[in-house]
């Protein structure tokens, strides 16, 4: 593993999550969809306490309802537990330009939120899937789930500006 150059612009795709056999592979709890996709960015990033480094991917693949990565140097379940816990990620360089109208989730969190009014209901701190829709958890005085349902509730995204306008009741 080799540290990577100091870059405040990361995008963490996943978290390893434990051992799997006795070869150096690790659960990985992943947030790309689809779930595998987090093994075909090369090179992957381990977040060692604040500290990024490259990691050379040997395999990934579904194991179960799971996905499952081998890191080349990581050849035993001792090398693999050391790694429980960590981030994996990427530079932001990496991500393919989103198409228009669609955006990346790591760039909705952290946005301000106004309804059409201009009440402020606090930033989008993450997102979710239900099946049905994606549900943005905005944090403010209280948390609010809002479904990401575009023109209908979510009528504008400035990422430039770091605002997201919704037509929400702010009672709800």
């Amino acid at each position: 593993m080799e540290q990577a150059a100091a870059s405040s612009d990361w995008v963490v795709l996943g978290q390893a999550t434990g051992h799997y056999g006795v070869r150096g592979w690790i659960k990985v709890y992943s947030y790309t969809s689809p779930l595998d996709g987090i093994a075909r960015y090369s090179p992957l990033y381990l977040n060692f306490g604040g500290e990024w480094r490259s990691c050379r991917l040997e395999g990934g693949r579904m194991q179960g309802k799971g996905v499952v990565l081998k890191f080349e140097g990581v050849d035993d379940r001792d090398a693999a537990a050391a790694l429980i816990g960590c981030e994996i990620g990427i530079q932001r360089e990496q991500l393919p330009p989103p198409s228009p109208g669609e955006y990346y989730w790591t760039d909705l969190e952290g946005l301000r939120v106004l309804t059409l009014d201009g009440v402020d209901l606090g930033r989008v701190d993450h997102l979710f899937e239900t099946g049905a829709n994606d549900v943005l958890v905005v944090r403010g005085e209280r948390e609010r789930l809002i479904p990401f349902l575009r023109e209908r509730v979510v009528r504008e995204i400035d990422l430039d500006a770091g605002l997201m306008r919704v037509d929400w009741d702010p009672d709800f």
